[in-house]
């Protein structure tokens, strides 16, 4: 049986904290963000100094999808460049932040709805490493990663989350990486030089989206399939959506969310982020 002192040995080496670590979901776009110096850059690396420094961040990204829940355990997480078509540098980026295989092993603990495998394969992809290089630059704080069990359903990943939230006492940052709206299909390439535009559909979504995370309305907001056509087309696949999922189930009682990076791109993708806590 797993208790409550089996938690405290596997993670000794974490302080343990009289408040908690707040919770990201971080719309990260494009791969070039995380080599550009913009807007979205700058508000992440801004977000890192204002948050207190963690323990360790844990990162449900969009781009490890698997069969099960896994999470990474190795000591020194490779960087993985997973997409194609960019330039040379981005490809050359190496973000070499440590591991934490104690910390994989207390989650894996933590969590009942599932056995959590650990994954010595993995490493760091584009949603995770392109968003935390620029909140921590130094690549000294230990980085992993939960991947996505693609198979489950919104309720699933919703109420798995809900049981990471011992990690936040623990001083560890949990952050969901995707993008609320995220259609790569209907990318407005002929609208690169009209930073403004969204399609309808878009920026109602993100309204949406919005008003229900500020209501507390997880139920609208899980059951997103029955948010009509718009919604259908924001969300043609969960891959990007799963992780905010993540982060709301992390919510307690008296936290507001705070919105940042609010902004449409390419008319079919949103940069919205979302701090909690």
């Amino acid at each position: 049986m797993i208790t409550r002192g089996s938690f405290r040995r596997f993670t000794d080496g974490l302080d343990e904290r009289e408040g908690k670590m707040p919770v990201l979901f971080i719309g990260h776009g494009s791969p070039m963000n995380g080599i550009e110096d913009n807007t979205f850059s700058r508000n992440w690396a801004q977000m890192g100094r204002e948050i207190p420094a963690p323990a360790a961040v844990l990162v449900v990204s969009a781009h490890w999808l698997t069969r099960g829940t896994h999470i990474t355990a190795m000591e020194h997480p490779r960087t993985i460049h997973d997409f194609g078509g960019f330039p040379p540098e981005l490809h050359q980026v190496q973000y070499p932040a440590p591991g934490h295989p104690e910390l994989a092993k207390a989650t894996q603990q933590l969590v009942r709805k599932t056995t959590v495998g650990l994954d010595h394969d993995w490493g760091l992809d584009h949603g995770a490493w392109t968003v935390v290089r620029h909140m921590y630059p130094d690549a000294a704080i230990p980085v992993l990663q939960l991947s996505i069990d693609y198979h489950q359903s919104p309720q699933y990943h919703y109420e798995l989350a809900r049981e990471l939230s011992a990690l936040r006492r623990k001083g560890v940052l949990i952050l969901g990486s995707g993008n609320m709206v995220h259609n790569l299909g209907m990318v407005a390439w002929d609208k690169m030089d009209t930073p403004e535009f969204a399609y309808d559909w878009s920026a109602e979504m993100n309204e949406l989206f919005k008003q229900h995370i500020r209501d507390g309305n997880h139920r609208a907001l899980i059951d997103y399939e029955k948010l009509g056509s718009a919604a259908r087309l924001a969300i043609p696949t969960p891959d990007h959506y799963y992780p905010l999922l993540y982060a709301l189930a992390l919510q307690e009682k008296g936290e507001s969310p705070v919105f940042f990076n609010d902004k449409v791109v390419l008319g079919s993708l949103t940069m919205t982020s979302v701090r909690i806590g």
